[in-house]
């Protein structure tokens, strides 16, 4: 009623039936993009996995059951499964909806009854709904904006990249706007990409241009980090090294690649980051001995957990900025006060240094996730004040291009135990 008085339902070409057909349609029998918008609207912190009381809990895999009664398929069932059936589903049922049951002859409408079971994220379920329930209906609402791309991005993140009907997603979603569906399918496979060559996905967002004059191809920041990182940990002696926020496996992928890391533990909130660092790894074809050393969980770096006591050193690569402000002094119990490994390294962006992105806009962060991005001076306050709360010295490293205006992109503390006994050896000798 409201999209009519708005004079948006107007019928085209001014056909006799288009002043009924605005009143009389399906929208408020069947799951059409009028019912994404609403889970947009009623569940909009569950399509975006917050949940400040249990943010754990919003992470985790649950078992679901998904019904969607009437959902108007153009493609018909078949078409249905090809969408959802690669995204993780146990069961992918759809079933055509009949004309009329007391007429059998006429066949079946263009409606399917489809029902979902299995384990998966609350939030991934919803983000997979709002996109594909306007696919499938392939009748937009309202008008399609250029924003819409971004929408479909953060809807599809972890999925739409890899889906075999990527290009016909984002033609419906858009409908069949040329340029935007080109604009989003080259986002896409940026994305794609990236994580078949083991890149972080990072490295696509944070707009980092590595466009060089010469013929030698520059070094990828991320790679640089990793190279800093595993130098600290060698400098440091660590043989058993837990990976905090380990995200899609990357940091471990090249802790495994040396062999004086005996043990490393991967810990990630995201159950979803941690199948594709498994995937990533291959862990179901790793060798027994390979095998043994490597370990994911999952597990909030908000809560101490007696899991992480006893190592030889901890990472918080990129961590600590996806995290809230007040939620930063969690952590550092958890970490510092709690598991207290004998050496801390962590890395965080130096917001400094954004002015040399040139295709990073003025004013914007690296990644939208990130809820701050600290000047060289800010992260030295906080990595002293965490430094001497819990007995710990610290060092600062540049990591990447150090400019001498405004320093280097990624910076680098590196925490060292005042107690650690290997120091107190190395005295005594």
């Amino acid at each position: 009623m409201a999209l009519v008085r708005r004079g948006k339902g107007k019928g085209r070409g001014g056909a006799p039936d288009s002043a009924l057909a605005q009143y009389v349609n399906d929208r408020p029998y069947a799951a059409s993009s009028l019912l994404a918008v609403a889970l947009a609207r009623v569940f909009k912190t569950a399509l975006h996995g917050v949940c400040k009381a249990l943010p754990e809990r919003a992470e985790a895999p649950i078992a679901l059951r998904v019904e969607v009664p009437v959902l108007p398929a153009r493609g018909g069932a078949a078409l249905v499964r090809a969408l959802f059936g690669p995204l993780g589903w146990d069961s992918v049922e759809a079933e055509p909806v009949v004309l009329d049951e007391r007429f059998p002859e006429w066949g079946d409408s263009r409606y399917v009854r489809l029902v979902l079971e299995g384990e998966m994220r609350l939030a991934d379920a919803l983000n997979q709904l709002y996109v594909l329930l306007p696919v499938l209906d392939d009748a937009k609402h309202y008008w399609v904006a250029p924003d819409e791309v971004d929408k479909l991005l953060r809807a599809g993140d972890g999925w739409l990249a890899g889906h075999p009907e990527r290009a016909l997603i984002t033609d419906r979603y858009l409908s069949r706007r040329r340029g935007l569906a080109r604009e989003a399918n080259e986002r896409l496979e940026l994305v794609r990409l990236a994580e078949a060559e083991g890149l972080e996905v990072e490295d696509v967002d944070n707009a980092v241009d590595e466009s060089a004059d010469t013929e030698e191809k520059p070094v990828p920041l991320a790679e640089q980090r990793r190279g800093a990182i595993l130098a600290a940990l060698t400098t440091a002696g660590a043989s058993r090294v837990l990976d905090l926020g380990c995200g899609q496996g990357q940091l471990v992928q090249a802790l495994l690649k040396d062999a004086r890391f005996t043990e490393i533990v991967g810990v990630d909130v995201s159950v979803r980051a941690l199948t594709v660092a498994a995937r990533r790894l291959r862990l179901d074809r790793m060798g027994e001995r390979q095998a043994a050393r490597v370990t994911l969980v999952q597990g909030s770096l908000a809560y101490t957990d007696k899991r992480l006591v006893g190592y030889d050193a901890a990472v918080l690569s990129e961590v600590i900025e996806h995290l809230d402000l007040p939620r930063l002094p969690g952590l550092a119990y958890a970490v510092f006060g709690s598991a207290r490994p004998r050496t801390v390294l962590v890395t965080t962006p130096n917001v400094e240094y954004n002015v040399r992105w040139e295709s990073l806009p003025a004013g914007h962060v690296r990644h939208r996730d990130h809820r701050f991005e600290w000047t060289r001076e800010e992260f030295r306050g906080w990595a002293e004040s965490v430094a001497g709360r819990y007995g710990y010295g610290v060092g600062f490293t540049p990591v990447g291009p150090d400019d001498p205006e405004v320093g280097p992109p990624t910076q680098m503390a590196v925490f060292t135990r005042a107690d650690d006994p290997a120091k107190e050896k190395e005295g005594q000798a």
